[in-house]
């Protein structure tokens, strides 16, 4: 309940995408349909992709990684930059973080993209913006360092990964999606790059 009072987007988000995720994986109709083929999208064909493929995931472990890092960080967030600023932002960027993909994959009618985690992406970035010392970490891994040096190294890793890796991960959508929400939240609240500085004892 408390969260649903501090932060009612993304508490309907939470939901929306865990019902929807455990719907599809037995449901092969609807897994197909929300799933973004770039191929089709880019000719103009089921648009709709790019906001419903962020709201299913390939399997359990997709989802529940997804999920938790949408947990540790979406509620805080929406409560410290507001309720419709916060949908803004996830959604805009869960629309932004696949069309590089849908550039890219244009002409490869095999493949196909799923998931929430550009949109997740862009909430993280945009939570290192207000809070960048928060420590941060890999799961399992109880070792902690600023979020800003995260951050970093995260699209670090994003870009390495988009080019060599062959893990099947879209790595292009949580490097874009990243790059979304820290544009997008300084458009929709641009104290914050006041708020950024003043952690590192800049004044402006």
């Amino acid at each position: 309940m408390e969260y649903i009072e501090m932060a009612p987007v993304a508490s309907m988000i939470f939901l929306i995408t865990i019902v929807t995720s455990l719907y599809a994986f037995s449901n092969e109709t609807i897994y197909r349909k929300f799933t973004l083929h770039p191929y089709s999208v880019s000719r103009g064909q089921y648009m709709y992709t790019l906001i419903t493929s962020g709201l299913i995931h390939k399997d359990w472990g997709h989802l529940f990684f997804n999920m938790l890092s949408f947990y540790f960080f979406a509620f805080t967030l929406e409560a410290t930059v507001g309720h419709w600023q916060f949908g803004l932002i996830y959604l805009v960027s869960m629309i932004l973080s696949d069309l590089p993909t849908v550039a890219k994959h244009r002409h490869n009618q095999w493949y196909y993209s799923l998931g929430a985690s550009g949109a997740i992406s862009a909430v993280v970035f945009s939570y290192i913006l207000f809070y960048p010392k928060a420590g941060m970490g890999l799961l399992l891994i109880p070792i902690y360092i600023p979020a800003y040096i995260f951050g970093f190294l995260y699209l670090i890793y994003c870009t390495y990964s988009s080019r060599y890796a062959q893990d099947g991960i879209n790595h292009d959508a949580h490097f874009y999606g990243a790059l979304s929400g820290i544009l997008l939240t300084i458009m929709v609240f641009p104290q914050v790059i006041k708020i950024f500085l003043n952690a590192f004892g800049i004044v402006v």
